[in-house]
């Protein structure tokens, strides 16, 4: 049975989307500018992982209460408080870094203080204190994974397309890196190791778009040889429309409820992918696809042969 909503959707659409990839060119600029111009000015708002901060294991007598940690941490007044569950149910892991003015050693006493008042029974197995040193190291390996990512993916679709196919791709994807950092400054949400895995994922959402994208375009590219690339783009793009609408909902009502309701833990991680998926869903159609039709394409490569099956003779 079908989803009745679905019904709802133009099976078939004429937009002109070439039409608009000017202003769109013209709309992503500016928004990678001010991506740019947030970062240098304002930077990111560093999680204990590249900022350096304090790590705690604690014990409790009985299952450890997650939340009621989270919250004694925020009372006590340190930044970033992290709390999480660590090996047995009664075991978590604190993170936090250091109150403005206020040294770590002194940190870790007060919280050693509070939460030993607070939670009675309370075990403190180890602590750790994170240097900028190693939190700089992460920060460096983190980027460092993203460009071999999107390294790959252009390797990737080279082989798969065309050469400018995977650069069409690779700049798309890093559009999309730009504005997402950009947006995570502007609103100074937090930067840690889970957003790096988040914008991994939303390199890996892109590009499936962006297979798609090219694998419709390559199919009407060879069924149409002779109509201009341009007509041949809004037609592959009409035809999936309703295909990228599904998806793109889909995945982002997936998400929407860890979103509102995940709490600040998950915030971060999901706002990250909600945002990359939107982005990543409007830059293959306006920039990716403007790169390839500024560029052109080889329509000489000749189709393939079809494959002859097992058993037809020669």
């Amino acid at each position: 049975m079908r989803w009745p909503l679905i019904r709802f959707l133009p099976s078939h659409t004429h937009f002109d989307f070439v039409k608009w990839a000017p202003f769109a060119a013209v709309l992503s600029t500016l928004c990678i500018v001010g991506s740019i111009f947030s970062f240098v000015t304002h930077g990111l708002n560093l999680g204990i992982d590249f900022a350096g901060g304090t790590m705690i294991e604690v014990v409790t007598p009985g299952a450890a209460p997650l939340a009621a940690l989270r919250t004694d941490l925020l009372q006590i007044g340190v930044h970033d408080p992290q709390v999480q569950g660590f090996g047995a149910p009664n075991s978590a892991l604190l993170r936090f870094k250091p109150a403005e003015n206020v040294s770590a050693v002194d940190s870790v006493a007060l919280v050693r203080q509070r939460l030993s008042a607070r939670v009675p029974g309370i075990q403190f197995k180890s602590i750790t204190v994170v240097g900028p040193k190693v939190s700089g190291e992460l920060f460096r390996s983190g980027f460092i994974a993203l460009a071999i990512a999107i390294g790959l993916m252009l390797l990737y679709i080279w082989f798969r397309f065309q050469l400018q196919f995977g650069f069409g791709a690779v700049v798309a994807i890093a559009h999309d890196i730009f504005l997402t950092i950009g947006v995570l400054s502007v609103l100074q949400i937090e930067f840690s190791m889970t957003s790096i895995a988040a914008l991994l994922t939303v390199i890996g959402y892109s590009m499936n778009e962006k297979v798609i994208t090219f694998d419709r375009l390559r199919e009407n590219l060879g069924k149409y040889r002779k109509t201009p690339l341009r007509e041949v783009i809004n037609l592959s793009e009409n035809e999936r429309l309703s295909r990228t609408m599904i998806t793109g909902t889909t995945a982002i009502l997936a998400l929407v409820g860890a979103l509102f309701l995940g709490g600040p833990a998950l915030f971060p991680l999901v706002f990250t992918m909600v945002f990359g998926i939107i982005i990543g869903t409007y830059s293959s159609i306006y920039v990716a696809l403007p790169v390839i039709l500024l560029w052109g394409v080889n329509r000489d490569a000749g189709e393939a042969a079809p494959l002859k099956s097992a058993t037809q003779r020669p």
